[in-house]
Order: structure tokens, then sequence, then C-alpha cells
């Protein structure tokens, strides 16, 4: 409920205002240590980092409620933002948009996980799970960049907001497409700010999504083969529908206005 949202908000900022705070039963303050905001920092912005890739990549709706507040936490906090970006990136260099590349003398172990994926005792993960997580740490990312809290005083810009999202989408364009991973984030990411992006660059947005269509796919399948069909499947059809429509739908679990009042 929102209601809850707003408690959830107010105690985290209270916390990194200096304010003393319940937790766990007793109270706690940013001041009992030199380091202690640093430390909170960093840890509150991991935290925002392992809710994209564990509770957003199995609830997509989940990505809304945990943007808005980690979006309103760095409006009036920036260097929560600035390490939020740090831990995303290292988790999901697709986030930057960036494809590490092979360097010689770097292990076959080190480099899967500069690709984003968990080595656990020399096993990698399966596929299927590691793109469930990296879907979940780009659809947080799209939702943060076109999300404000609606109790701020919002005079300045958004502090990351949607130009950050035209420019991951040109820059992913720009870029060689991966299999299997390239289809799914860009239909992640459009399915969730898609929208936000249509009403703000209106004819560019069009002008970038036929261009998606007639050179980006064929490059796509380009590089495909038959066991990784889905994806692009399904990036294809999205995209295919929005064009005919000319309307890219509200993403799936926005916040409504009334959201607020509950």
């Amino acid at each position: 409920a929102g209601s809850q949202l707003r408690e959830i908000f107010d105690k985290i900022n209270n916390l990194l205002s200096g304010k003393s705070v319940l937790s766990g039963g007793r109270t706690v303050s940013v001041t009992q240590h030199p380091q202690g905001l640093d430390f909170v920092y960093y840890k509150l912005a991991e935290k925002f980092v392992n809710q994209g890739e564990e509770e957003v990549a199995s609830h997509h709706d989940a990505a809304f409620p945990i943007a808005v507040v980690a979006s309103g936490i760095w409006e009036l906090h920036p260097r929560v933002g600035d390490l939020f970006l740090a831990h995303l990136h290292k988790k999901c260099p697709y986030s930057v948009p960036f494809y590490p590349a092979l360097k010689e003398g770097t292990s076959m172990e080190e480099y899967q996980r500069m690709l984003g994926y968990q080595v656990k005792d020399s096993k990698v993960e399966e596929q299927d799970r590691f793109l469930k997580r990296m879907s979940g740490l780009i659809r947080l990312y799209a939702a943060i960049i076109q999300l404000r809290w609606p109790y701020g005083n919002k005079q300045g810009p958004h502090p990351h907001g949607l130009n950050y999202g035209w420019r991951w989408l040109a820059q992913m364009l720009n870029m060689e497409p991966l299999a299997d991973v390239t289809a799914t984030l860009l239909l992640d990411f459009l399915e969730v700010c898609g929208n936000a992006l249509m009403k703000q660059y209106q004819v560019q947005f069009w002008k970038m999504m036929l261009l998606i269509r007639e050179d980006y796919i064929p490059r796509i399948e380009a590089i495909t083969t038959s066991g990784q069909m889905g994806s692009l499947m399904r990036f294809k059809q999205f995209l295919e529908k929005c064009l005919q429509q000319k309307e890219i739908p509200l993403p799936k679990g926005a916040l409504q206005s009334s959201f607020w009042r509950s």
C-alpha cells in the first residue's frame, strides 16, 4: 500500500539524515560511528540492487514500488545514487551498457563473472537463471529513470532521468548484439519505460523503433541459433504490435494515483 511505502521511505530518509531509527528492536543512528553514514550509503545501494535481481526478477511488478523509493532517496541523498549505479554496473554490465571482452590472461571463470554470471565452485549458473536476474536488474533501472517520489519538492530535474534511458537505448543499438541477452534486455527495458520514452521523445522515439525493426533485429537474427529464438520472437512480436498500434502500453504494475491513497 502507498501508506506502507511512505513509512519505509521516511525510515530510510530519517536514518540517512542522522536521526535515530528503530531497527531490529534497538535504536540505531549513523552518528554512532565516524564511518556510519558511508557504510549505510553503501549497504543501502547494494540492497536496492539485490532487490532487482531477486524480487523484481521473480515479480516484475515489484520494480515500481522499489524504484519509486530508490529514486526519491537518490534525489535527497545523491551518494546513494552513485553507489547504486556502481553496484548495478558490476552485477549487470549490460546496464552501462558494456559487453566485457575476454582479455589475455583472464581465466574463463573470471570472465564469466565479468559478464554477470554467478560462478560457484567452478560451476556457472544456468542461462535461464542468469537472464532472469539480468531482466530484474534492467527492469528496476528502467523503472527508476521514469519515477519520482511524489512527496518531494520536485524543484530540480530527476537525478537520473529519462535522458539516461534514451542514451542507454542508443548505445545498445550501436553495439554488436549478443545472442539471447540483447533481445531479452531490450524487451524488458521497453516494456517498462517504452511508454515514458514515447511520450518524451515522440517522433524521434518512433524513428528508433523503426530502426530496431529494419536494421537491428536482422543483426540479432544473424547470430541467434534455433535454441535461442524464444527471446527474439517475443521481442519481435512486442515491437510489431507497438508499431501497428502506434502506441506502447503503460507497463503492467505501474503505480496509479489511487495507489498513494491506499
